[in-house]
């Protein structure tokens, strides 16, 4: 919590400052005023308006039994006030994400995360993705991509701006070239990157730990994360980098290193365990509505390190097969067609 706090200020500072030497007191003020309406507006979209672009449909417990069963389970133990709605989405990619606020929620699965991982593993992810709605971190992460397009448009309005004078100043008749805010303008998009993709590091982390506290079970989310990354590179591999790969920096990445993320999931196995994970008698923090714009981090939504069987029993679904996948057949299919490109639902599609 106090790692994104400091992230989140040092993007705010960091947009003070572009604004300041953008336009001085006027750039804070325009700062101001327009990231206080686009937090209003972000707040209100509607999470339809995001799944109709992946063209994602919306899935009964009759369509998708184990995944429907498991969110509603993890909806019941995250204490969230309406269950979020479950989406597939047609890709042949593995992925799932979250959209919404904790009262009007929604999580999307691919078809082919559907059909490749185990009931276990696939409730490790829902379990994550549930931990991001809980801990409003759709929220968080809204806000802090609202810092960093402010900051880059303030840096590249003012960079375009300062082009246009040289010739004024060059001539001489104006000031001299303002050095530093030139730097800081230079510098500002890059930092404010930075801060955002540690920032959804950390939030990462914190939803792992949030998702083994709802099921009790780390190995299903550690298995379904070393599944995924066997996946997905595969695919590049095959396409571009077919004699190896190079991964990523850290500081490049909006998420945490698979290998370190599963490392700290069995480390909870055997660390001593947080309080907040096993005191099963703690009451639950009641969540307060409140009317600022800033992000509140939640605490992590309970105590519920029982053991992968108690999780299995609650959630009615047989996890104990881990040989057959969630879905044994496609549940949205991907268009088997030609590839094309087209204009649609707001988006551009291959």
């Amino acid at each position: 919590m106090l790692q994104t706090w400091l992230l989140g200020a040092g993007s705010l500072l960091l947009l003070a400052v572009t604004a300041w030497a953008f336009a001085g007191s006027t750039g804070l003020l325009y700062a101001l005023v327009f990231g206080a309406i686009s937090m209003w507006a972000v707040r209100r979209i509607s999470p339809q308006m995001v799944l109709s672009m992946y063209k994602a449909r919306e899935v009964s417990a009759a369509d998708f039994p184990a995944g429907f069963r498991i969110v509603q389970e993890l909806s019941r133990r995250a204490e969230l006030p309406a269950m979020p709605k479950l989406y597939v989405i047609p890709s042949k990619m593995m992925n799932a994400f979250a959209v919404g606020r904790r009262d009007d929620a929604a999580i999307a699965v691919t078809d082919a995360l559907a059909r490749n991982l185990t009931p276990r593993e696939l409730a490790g992810v829902l379990a994550h993705e549930i931990s991001h709605i809980a801990h409003e971190d759709v929220k968080v992460m809204a806000f802090a991509d609202m810092v960093s397009r402010f900051t880059s448009f303030m840096s590249t309005v003012g960079l375009v701006s300062l082009f246009f004078n040289l010739f004024g100043f060059a001539g001489g008749f104006g000031t001299q070239v303002p050095w530093l805010a030139v730097l800081v303008l230079l510098a500002a998009p890059t930092v404010g990157g930075l801060l955002q993709m540690a920032l959804s590091r950390t939030r990462e982390f914190d939803a792992d730990l949030g998702a083994a506290s709802l099921t009790g079970d780390p190995d299903g989310l550690a298995s379904a994360l070393a599944k995924l990354e066997r996946a997905q590179g595969r695919v590049w591999e095959n396409i571009l980098l077919p004699s190896g790969r190079i991964p990523d920096p850290s500081v490049l990445r909006t998420h945490p290193l698979t290998a370190d993320r599963v490392a700290r999931l069995k480390a909870l196995k055997t660390a001593d365990m947080p309080d907040e994970l096993i005191a099963a008698a703690e009451p639950a923090v009641p969540h307060v509505r409140r009317p600022s714009i800033i992000p509140r981090i939640r605490p992590h939504p309970g105590p519920y390190l029982q053991g992968v069987r108690g999780f299995i029993n609650a959630a009615n679904t047989d996890f104990a097969d881990d040989s057959r996948p969630a879905s044994d057949s496609s549940i949205n299919p991907p268009d088997s067609g030609r590839p094309r490109i087209r204009v649609t639902r707001g988006g551009v599609w291959w």
